[in-house]
């Protein structure tokens, strides 16, 4: 390709970066509470839930906490359910099938 600049050509917006210098991996701004939850899931005795007031969990919304749940406990292997009311989410190891 012809790298030669023309008359027209503007200067660049955006500052060009290396590839390797990048982070690959993301960890959102509630990572910290996902990896606490999926850790407690992992040694939670069958029959039992986590009990986990949502006044606790930092203006998340019932449906975002859900979400990231979810897709934390799912890159852990874990299958899980959930349940909500009176301002608390409970969420277990679902049972085999």
């Amino acid at each position: 390709m012809n790298e030669r600049k023309t008359k027209n050509q503007r200067p660049a917006k955006y500052r060009q970066v290396e590839i390797a210098s990048l982070k690959t991996g993301r960890h959102g701004k509630h990572h910290d509470l996902m990896q606490g939850i999926v850790q407690e899931l992992a040694t939670l005795k069958p029959g039992s839930a986590l009990e986990i007031p949502l006044a606790d969990v930092g203006g998340v919304g019932l449906a975002n906490l859900r979400s990231a749940v979810h897709r934390a406990a799912a890159s852990s292997g874990l299958e899980i359910e959930t349940v909500a009311d009176d301002g608390k989410f409970y969420v277990w190891k679902a049972k085999a099938k």
